[in-house]
């Protein structure tokens, strides 16, 4: 009874030991990694006016994709310092005098890996897809929907690529005073519109500004004439011609099951997006690959009583390898479907090898059960 206490007691504390660090690496990596991809969104912020608000919104969405990528890596680096410092400590030493096996001391690892796969599938089969398609829709909105409101009093807003506006002042209704816009979205009918008001108005085509009382001045590009056209009430586009009418759904936010039966835009992109379907089915798996990795390093091999650097930075250089492997396979996969079992392969293959070299020994040490003899009824004259 004791034993077994014991044994919960030590799995509970290396356990812990692992959680906590799994959590804080991985949280830390994911602010790094956020904070150096928002800043492409940076100038929504400084050029166009958004609040703090809807840009922490906008690149939040970001996060559960950023934690699905990283999150096998930190798995394997929290893995390998955790049992490395264990074994630096001689708690490993200790565990195994008080009789635990290879599996034993591998055991809380494993349920580590193992929920980080758990959240490695939530995050690419459901959350992940429905973060990317409330990015993509939110990004959209921003560029083609909003784009008027972010017009700022004595400032010159760029609404849309090669689109200038600016307005000398803003009522409280909405109304517009002083507008100036500078049409160079078709250079060959590059234009300056001035107008004393005007108001803006939302469709599902983009939105609008009603001008009122204004001219349009205009280069004729063949006599190099100015033409100018005075007008009662006029209308602009402010919507960004160079984006389609109506936003394409990418392969990062559809389900899986359209990803496995495609009907893409592009009948080509149909193998790119079913090595996607494959790739949130293997990317998860791989938490245990090398988190058994990092098991290997440390359990397996000789005991020393001072800790050596070298399979540290074997089992390193392996997940460098591993990681290369991982590129490699999804870009094949993607270009011929035929070479989709490599993705299984590398996901699954190199957490077989490991475990093998890992509880191999044990299980070919297992003694066998004696046969029970029967005892003939007759003597044997």
């Amino acid at each position: 009874m004791r034993t077994g206490t014991l044994v919960k007691q030590l799995d509970a504390y290396v356990f812990g030991q692992l959680l906590f660090a799994l959590l804080a690496v991985t949280g830390g990596l994911t602010a790094l990694i956020w904070l150096t991809q928002s800043l492409r969104f940076v100038e929504l912020v400084v050029n166009h006016g958004l609040s703090l608000v809807v840009f922490l919104e906008l690149t939040g969405l970001l996060v559960p994709g950023f934690v699905s990528v990283i999150l096998p890596i930190t798995t394997f680096v929290v893995v390998q310092f955790v049992y490395q410092r264990l074994a630096g400590d001689r708690e490993l030493t200790v565990m195994r005098a008080a009789g635990l096996s290879p599996f034993g001391l591998a055991r809380p690892a494993l349920a580590l890996a193992l929920l980080a796969a758990l959240a490695g599938y939530a995050l690419s089969l459901w959350i992940v897809p429905a973060s990317m398609a409330a990015f993509r829709d939110f990004q959209w909105e921003i560029r083609n929907q909003i784009a008027a409101f972010l017009l700022q009093e004595g400032v010159f807003t760029e609404a849309a690529p090669g689109l200038t506006v600016y307005v000398r002042g803003r009522d409280r209704d909405g109304a517009l005073r002083g507008v100036l816009i500078d049409d160079a979205r078709h250079p060959s009918e590059h234009a300056t519109i001035l107008a004393e008001r005007g108001h803006l108005e939302q469709t599902r085509a983009g939105p609008l500004v009603v001008l009122e009382e204004g001219s349009r001045q205009e280069i004729d590009a063949k006599t190099g004439r100015l033409d100018i056209l005075t007008f009662t009430e006029n209308t602009i586009d402010l919507s960004d011609e160079t984006q389609p009418g109506a936003r394409v759904a990418d392969m990062s936010e559809v389900p899986l099951a359209t990803l496995l039966d495609p009907h893409p835009v592009n009948p080509k992109d149909a193998p790119r997006w079913i090595a996607e379907a494959h790739k949130r089915l293997t990317a998860p798996l791989t938490a245990v690959s090398y988190a058994l990795v990092a098991l290997c390093a440390v359990l397996t091999g000789t005991f020393r009583r001072h800790a050596s650097l070298l399979r540290p930075l074997l089992s390193v250089a392996v997940m460098v390898g591993l990681l290369a492997v991982q590129l490699v396979s999804g870009d094949m996969a993607a270009r011929n479907n035929a070479l989709l079992g490599l993705m299984w392969g590398q996901a699954v293959l190199p957490g077989v090898v490991c475990a093998w070299f890992l509880f191999g020994p044990m299980l070919r040490r297992a003694p066998a059960r004696p046969a029970r003899r029967r005892s003939l009824g007759r003597g044997v004259a």
